[in-house]
């Protein structure tokens, strides 16, 4: 079975791919082949041994959905693709979007809707949660530098200034706001969230729905270590249901269909979980997913070939994972390969 999946990256700021295609290696049922799409040539990914038979590079997303189907047909002449999985927010619009091209060219995807991703979105949070009774920091919606002026009006600092797809950067003051304020324009545009700052413990659930308001699978972890940019580089599962319970709300209220990563911090005045962002994806520390005893990828991967999955609950708690760099060597006609013609087959 040939899996095509996104987000080779694998750097500071790492993609779920990478994680996503070591849960997937682990089947016992398939023979997986992994074909790795990436859009960048240095993606590390596309360097690690034993990840992906063949790489090929795909256009961003801003190059439009008929950029990336005619890219997507090219590849899957070459490699007649059964099943695409794509792992990054900015590019699941343009997937969802092609799901019927792709199924008439026979390619399986198991994707939310689009209305279901912006049910989500970050600037649609506080809303949803409002709706839903569940606890979520306040914010408000920038689309000029006018509303950054604001900010002291309606927050005490600091606040957190947060991209539609990514990045975020807690800010001190008014000059630190503007900064980040300009960063996150230039990169991802608007709008731009602020978002009140919460003082706690970060607390991170990675689930799987099924597009009929089940929850597939969960599992719930804390964050031992976060970088200057937030993310989690180690955690340890946990057993706290209120987490689990308020993961399988919201894959109720939305209809979920994918994997999602649901981010919370446990206030440290009140002891109750806020969710401070719903990501429509898994995250990049999945593979501690199936090391606790659910491997969720792989049961996305039944459940889009059409098997009855039962609902899994339980999970080792205790389980620990810690993010590590790696170099990886290669050589000059190796980069000047993926780098000229955008792709690269890997001998066994």
């Amino acid at each position: 079975m040939k899996i095509a999946v996104t987000g080779l990256n694998a750097t500071d700021n790492p993609g779920p791919g990478v994680p996503v295609i070591r849960c997937l290696k682990e089947s016992k049922e398939y023979d997986i082949d992994i074909i790795g799409l990436f859009y960048d040539s240095l993606d590390p990914g596309i360097y690690m041994e034993n990840i992906c038979s063949a790489c090929y590079m795909i256009p961003y997303p801003s190059s439009g959905v008929n950029a990336l189907f005619d890219r997507l047909k090219v590849i899957h002449e070459k490699e007649k693709i059964d099943v695409i999985i794509p792992t990054l927010d900015s590019e699941l619009y343009g997937f969802v979007k092609l799901q019927g091209k792709l199924a008439d060219l026979g390619i399986k995807t198991f994707l939310p809707t689009a209305e279901q991703l912006n049910i989500r979105s970050k600037d649609k949070l506080f809303e949803f949660c409002g709706t839903n009774q569940i606890k979520a920091p306040k914010n408000i919606l920038a689309a000029s530098v006018k509303d950054i002026y604001s900010i002291s009006e309606k927050f005490e600092y600091p606040v957190v200034i947060k991209g539609i797809f990514y990045d975020a950067y807690v800010v001190n003051n008014f000059d630190e706001a503007i900064s980040a304020f300009n960063k996150i324009r230039a990169k991802w545009g608007y709008p731009i969230i602020v978002q009140e700052y919460l003082k706690g413990d970060e607390f991170n659930v990675v689930a799987l729905g099924d597009g009929n308001g089940q929850m597939t699978g969960a599992v719930a972890m804390r964050k031992l270590y976060i970088t200057d940019k937030g993310k989690g580089w180690a955690g340890i599962t946990i057993n706290d249901n209120r987490l689990i319970e308020l993961s399988r709300k919201v894959i109720e209220r939305i209809n979920w269909r994918s994997g999602m990563e649901l981010e919370f911090i446990k206030s440290a005045e009140t002891g109750e979980y806020y969710l401070i962002e719903i990501n429509p994806r898994f995250p990049a520390w999945t593979y501690l997913a199936p090391a606790a005893g659910q491997n969720l990828p792989l049961l996305m991967l039944k459940m889009m070939l059409g098997e009855d999955i039962k609902p899994q609950s339980s999970y080792t708690i205790g389980t620990i994972f810690v993010r590590s760099s790696w170099d990886l060597i290669t050589d000059i006609k190796t980069f000047e390969q993926i780098a000229s013609f955008g792709e690269i087959k890997w001998t066994k």
